[in-house]
């Protein structure tokens, strides 16, 4: 019977504290599978918002080389006619072209030429004698000049019938068109991945705290400072934001350089010329590379701002 008592009275045994309470422990688990998880997510997601961010920087630089090199000439197109001496009506427009104000220079292009701006499309060796290409000529502006184009073109109509005038303001009309809208896309796309990157922080921070939850009552309710408890998942989270962002954004750099690589590499070839007249040089420079390296940091800011407003609804919450 003393025994019996003696065994009643015997002290309980004190909970143990939560793992993550203990000295020298972290609030928030530093290597998990949920945070390699989030890291590898935020670096998928940085390399698509770098290279999106990259293709409107590519575009902005090809529409500038565009609009360089069209808007400061003019040409002019002359069709062969059977009934007309074609190298007479191409010595009459350049006669006319050069009479007309503000222009700098005048070229009639070499028939061979011509010819060898069709061998992308037609291949080479081929006679081209007996088709009717058109020769050009092409008018230099002088720089800030305008021309009196809607003078000169019913006159050069009117002596040289088959000369038609293109001052290419319908082509820079729709290469800024597109231009614009490759760029405006660019930047909605960072927008959207941003915007995923958000929601898989705020989700994966909620997974987090539930995880913690008795560490995180435990601190509040002893009276720890919210902005503490905010701050330790802050730093968690702002340091899987910076590797993941990193790691994205050096891998979306050493495939733009790649893809830079092998351009110069095929330049070579017919086809890389029209792309290289239509893209420019395949090169973002310095302002490419710091729109990737700027949106690597913006993720890290997101993901740090994002697990320390959700921490402090979810202590709102709790209070």
């Amino acid at each position: 019977m003393p025994e019996a008592i003696e065994h009643d009275h015997e002290p309980q045994r004190e909970k143990p504290l939560p793992v993550n309470l203990r000295r020298d422990q972290p609030l928030v688990p530093v290597d998990t599978v949920a945070g390699r998880a989030l890291m590898a997510v935020i670096a998928i997601l940085t390399f698509l918002a770098a290279l999106s961010a990259g293709a409107a920087v590519l575009a902005a630089r090809a529409s500038d080389q565009w609009r360089g090199a069209v808007s400061d000439e003019m040409t002019i197109q002359i069709r062969p006619d059977s009934h007309r001496n074609l190298d007479e009506d191409v010595a009459r427009a350049v006669a006319m072209a050069r009479a007309l104000d503000g222009i700098e220079s005048v070229r009639a292009v070499p028939k061979a030429e011509s010819d060898k701006l069709l061998e992308p499309w037609l291949g080479t060796g081929l006679d081209l004698v007996e088709l009717p290409v058109p020769r050009l000529i092409v008018l230099k502006l002088k720089p800030g000049a305008s021309p009196d184009v809607a003078r000169f073109g019913p006159a050069l109509r009117n002596d040289v019938p088959t000369a038609i005038l293109d001052d290419h303001r319908l082509w820079l009309r729709r290469l800024s068109a597109m231009a614009s809208t490759i760029i405006v896309s660019g930047f909605v796309i960072v927008l959207l991945v941003l915007t995923a990157a958000a929601l898989a922080v705020a989700f994966a921070t909620r997974g987090a705290m539930a995880g913690s939850r008795e560490s995180v009552e435990v601190l509040h309710f002893v009276g720890a400072d919210d902005d503490f408890i905010a701050r330790e998942f802050q730093s968690r989270f702002i340091r899987l934001g910076l590797r993941g962002g990193a790691f994205g954004g050096l891998a979306a750099i050493v495939a733009i350089a790649l893809l830079g690589l092998v351009s110069s590499l095929w330049s070579t070839a017919p086809e890389a010329e029209q792309l290289q007249a239509l893209f420019g040089a395949f090169e973002i420079g310095w302002t490419g590379y710091a729109a990737v390296v700027l949106v690597a940091i913006v993720v890290a800011a997101i993901a740090g701002l994002v697990s320390r407003f959700t921490v402090r609804h979810y202590l709102r919450m709790l209070a």
